[in-house]
């Protein structure tokens, strides 16, 4: 089987991203582009280049990359760190300066790999998991790459591995069915409930995101849907906000809520893609307001778990 997959990268001994301990696979690509973005290599369905200022040794005078690109998009000035040329770099196919970089300050984010060597992976890792673990798939969104993603999971049921995925379920809803056939346990993201505000948060509007999940209950799927929403400060953080999630879950009988805090994890990956992160001064919400989301929720019947704390 020929067909390949773009991973960003795979960590093993993953323990909040499904039951057990699992192998989490980042899958390259996705249809949103939200401003707080912990994964902003996520994004494109190609190979990245990652430069890490701080990792540098242009101080000590190492050059070792300066020639390393024929289109001159390292340069090293008199004074000052080295500049990138980002909008040469984001077209890159070679990454030759990156076999160059003693101090991997020049990094390769993205490789592709096939079904074959992703399933050989997950079978390493099968004795680690314990009962209850096995593999997800995580992204960017995972369902932006489906034959590949569908013949990994075909050969994971084969092997009796366990399944479970991390989506925003923005995807035609054929490729979704396909898909979650196959998915035992999935973490669903409602960014936003209002068509517009989720459109300028993420880029796209709601409406695809939630007519799968409804078809997803309709269609007797046997799995275990936690809906997820990361909460930002005058995004998301509403009350009225809340309330309208909640009347959706209670029409599709959905129960479970996982809050997350918002962070500025990912901000150190914006600066290395060499883009602006709107989100450095903002969108952090107090423990009270998760506190408050939350007994609105457990208020409505819907279980809701603030951070790592869902139960598997």
């Amino acid at each position: 089987m020929n067909t390949k997959g773009l991973v960003f990268d795979i960590q093993s001994f993953s323990v909040h991203d499904g039951p057990g301990c699992r192998t989490t696979v980042f899958m390259a690509g996705c249809p949103l582009q939200c401003g707080w973005c912990a994964n902003p290599e996520s994004w494109v369905r190609k190979k990245q280049l990652l430069f890490a200022a701080k990792v540098c040794k242009w101080a000590k005078g190492c050059r070792a990359c300066e020639n390393a690109c024929p289109r001159g998009s390292i340069q090293f000035p008199a004074e000052g760190e080295p500049i990138i040329s980002w909008e040469i770099c984001r077209t890159c196919e070679n990454f030759d300066c990156v076999a160059l970089c003693p101090n991997q300050a020049l990094k390769q984010c993205g490789r592709e790999v096939t079904v074959e060597e992703l399933t050989a992976i997950l079978r390493r890792d099968f004795n680690h998991w314990g009962a209850d673990g096995g593999v997800t798939f995580s992204g960017g969104e995972p369902l932006l790459q489906p034959e590949f993603l569908l013949a990994v999971l075909q050969q994971c049921h084969a092997l009796q591995i366990g399944t479970a995925m991390e989506t925003s379920a923005y995807a035609q809803a054929d490729v979704f069915l396909a898909i979650m056939q196959y998915i035992q346990f999935a973490f669903i993201d409602v960014k936003h409930m209002d068509r517009e505000q989720h459109k300028a948060g993420t880029g796209v509007d709601n409406d695809r995101i939630l007519a799968n999940i409804a078809l997803l209950r309709q269609s007797g799927w046997p799995g275990r849907l936690v809906l997820r929403q990361p909460v930002i400060k005058g995004y998301n953080d509403s009350a009225e906000n809340a309330r309208q999630l909640i009347a959706f879950m209670n029409k599709h009988d959905l129960y479970e809520l996982n809050l997350l805090r918002f962070h500025k994890l990912g901000m150190t990956k914006w600066n290395q893609l060499g883009k602006e992160y709107a989100y450095r001064d903002q969108g952090d919400v107090t423990d009270k307001k998760l506190a408050q989301l939350q007994e609105l929720y457990l208020d409505h019947q819907i279980a809701c778990y603030i951070g790592d704390h869902t139960p598997f």
